[in-house]
């Protein structure tokens, strides 16, 4: 009989080997993970993509030369081509002064401010007319936050002004004070102003300019906008990210079957394992050693009792 008094005891919270159907839910969650980090993984490649789509436009369009207006918006209702989002243009005509409209919530280079939109009658070569909304440049906080204290006019009679055509932003749902707009939309800018839209009905487009530059030159100029940004940002190292999550998940789980694989054939057991559990073997037989020859052979039962302790610890 095997002296149970050398087996430790069995740990409270000793399980045994995981069941067929416990490794199937395991099997499951580990692709359903996988699944979802490769899905947020495309996700972030999708917009990668679009970003660098996005910076080669900025940067083809940005430094090309100015064309005339009715290249890109031949006439009313025109909207400006994806494709020409960031072009310069010429606009020749008259800014409208009396219907110049506020920007808010638009910080610029972290500075908060008031971007300055003046409608701009430009004509055409054809004698039509179109209003393209201008944004001119920024302006500081007033001393009450509520509006600037105050910001110059634009450039009277004709003029010809620089600008870089943008798609007309979405309407915005949030209010904002008289004079004030939330969004650059052409139809919310104009109905912003002390006349409303009216005057301008049939003649507007679908975009607005950023200035780059006008002639003459303004006796006090606004604070100049900023070069489009063209940081591609963490996309790319996002979505490679979560590609090594969606290998994690599945080598996981591969790991954790193999290695309890391994544990059921006795493959954990080390040397010194077993050394240590024949040193302690030993030291709880030592009054029964006294009882028996001292050149008696471990039997076999003695070997199988170090296993089984081997394995328990």
């Amino acid at each position: 009989m095997t002296d149970t008094s050398v087996l430790a005891p069995m740990p409270d919270d000793a399980r045994g080997p995981r069941t067929t159907r416990q490794w199937v839910i395991l099997a499951v969650a580990a692709v359903v993970l996988a699944a979802l980090c490769l899905l947020a993984g495309r996700w972030q490649w999708n917009r990668y993509e679009s970003r660098e789509i996005e910076i080669d436009r900025i940067e083809n369009n940005w430094s090309a030369p100015a064309v005339p207006v009715d290249e890109v918006l031949p006439g009313p209702g025109a909207v400006v081509p994806e494709s020409d989002v960031w072009r310069p243009v010429e606009l020749r005509g008259t800014y409208v002064t009396d219907a110049t409209v506020l920007l808010r919530n638009r910080p610029v280079a972290g500075q908060n401010g008031y971007h300055v939109l003046v409608p701009f009658e430009a004509r055409l070569p054809d004698g039509q007319e179109v209003v393209v909304v201008v944004d001119r440049g920024t302006v500081p906080l007033g001393s009450d936050g509520a509006e600037p204290d105050a910001f110059p006019a634009p450039p009277s009679g004709t003029v010809t002004a620089v600008v870089s055509l943008r798609a007309d932003e979405p309407a915005s749902s949030r209010g904002a004070p008289a004079g004030q707009v939330q969004a650059i939309s052409t139809a919310q800018v104009l109905a912003a102003g002390p006349s409303g839209a009216g005057w301008a009905e049939g003649r507007t487009v679908g975009a607005y300019g950023a200035l780059r530059s006008e002639q003459p030159a303004p006796g006090i100029s606004l604070a100049t906008l900023p070069k489009p940004n063209t940081d591609p940002g963490s996309h790319l190292s996002y979505a490679f990210q979560w590609g090594i999550f969606a290998i994690g998940a599945i080598a996981g789980y591969v790991l954790l079957w193999r290695r309890e694989r391994g544990a059921l054939r006795g493959e954990n057991v080390s040397a010194g394992d077993l050394l240590l559990a024949s040193e302690d073997l030993a030291d709880a037989e030592g009054v029964r050693a006294r009882r028996q020859p001292r050149d008696r052979r471990p039997s076999a039962e003695d070997e199988e009792d170090a296993l089984i302790e081997a394995q328990l610890r």
